[in-house]
């Protein structure tokens, strides 16, 4: 059995991610999205996932990037003084090896983030987070925690291939390489709590749009299992570009998800579109 899960992060971070997360679910093989607490269109992106039950909503745990839930005076250690997080992993991991991100800071605000989630109603079906920050060392713990007493049961895993989509360099290279290793120390952390996590991780980690092409690779070359696709799709990169201040081509990875020719080779292939919850089924 092929399985694919595709989801869309930063499901909650801006209408037009929202849009576009509504339409992949309507008309295309959308079917999990994970949602970033501290969003500025976070109620809008809650009714999508009420309104939709087959799609599979998570929590994107956000600690750069982005907006904390909590007042910015409680979590000094994790906002600069304008009061939201650090601009991305960089600069994050740099606060961390120095000593400088306080773990019970970053416990309160994940805490506070999967309770705003627990609030909304929806069923949680995993975790995972922004840029990857959960796979990183003691917030790996304290991330399996929470989902643990929260009974959340699926984690991503972001092993993803050292070559997929174009190679963009050495610089890449050497980032896969280091989110490999986090991400297969976390693996065996999510295995030895029983929170399950898909077979394979196709996201480019780069940042790299999946094209229609490149989502055609993916399913053509699918492997027995379950294998998630991360995306970040919008419907308007004039506009989210500017907004998010990343130069991302939402719109390739919104046409790629409602594809006729990606939903042709899904049937073809006769892979099944899930998300999250089909992994603590199998279990």
């Amino acid at each position: 059995m092929k399985r694919l899960i595709v989801n869309a992060d930063d499901f909650g971070r801006h209408e037009l991610i929202n849009k576009a997360v509504e339409q992949a679910v309507e008309k295309g093989i959308l079917r999990s999205a994970t949602l970033m607490p501290g969003a500025k269109a976070f109620d809008s992106a809650v009714e999508i996932g009420k309104s939709h039950p087959q799609l599979g909503v998570g929590i994107h745990f956000t600690l750069v990037n982005g907006y904390p839930v909590l007042p910015p005076s409680e979590i000094p250690s994790l906002v600069t003084e304008e009061g939201v997080f650090v601009e991305d992993h960089t600069a994050f991991v740099k606060k961390l090896v120095s000593g400088h991100v306080n773990m019970q800071e970053v416990r309160a605000e994940l805490s506070a983030q999967l309770r705003k989630m627990q609030n909304t109603g929806l069923h949680l079906t995993h975790v995972d987070s922004h840029q990857h920050m959960h796979t990183l060392p003691g917030v790996i713990n304290v991330v399996l925690d929470l989902a643990k007493e929260a009974g959340i049961r699926a984690v991503r895993i972001p092993k993803a291939p050292l070559f997929s989509g174009e190679f963009g360099g050495i610089g890449q290279l050497i980032g896969r390489v280091g989110l490999g290793t986090l991400a297969m120390i976390a693996g065996g952390k999510a295995k030895s709590r029983n929170i399950a996590f898909p077979d394979y991780f196709a996201g480019i980690v780069a940042g790299e749009a999946v094209s229609e092409d490149n989502l055609l690779g993916v399913i053509k070359s699918l492997k027995s299992g379950t294998t998630e696709v991360m995306m970040h799709p919008g419907t308007d990169n004039k506009q989210l570009i500017p907004d998010t201040g990343w130069d991302h081509d939402f719109e390739a990875e919104f046409g790629a998800m409602i594809s006729p020719a990606v939903m042709e080779l899904i049937k073809a292939q006769k892979v099944e579109i899930t998300n999250f919850s089909s992994l603590v089924t199998e279990n």
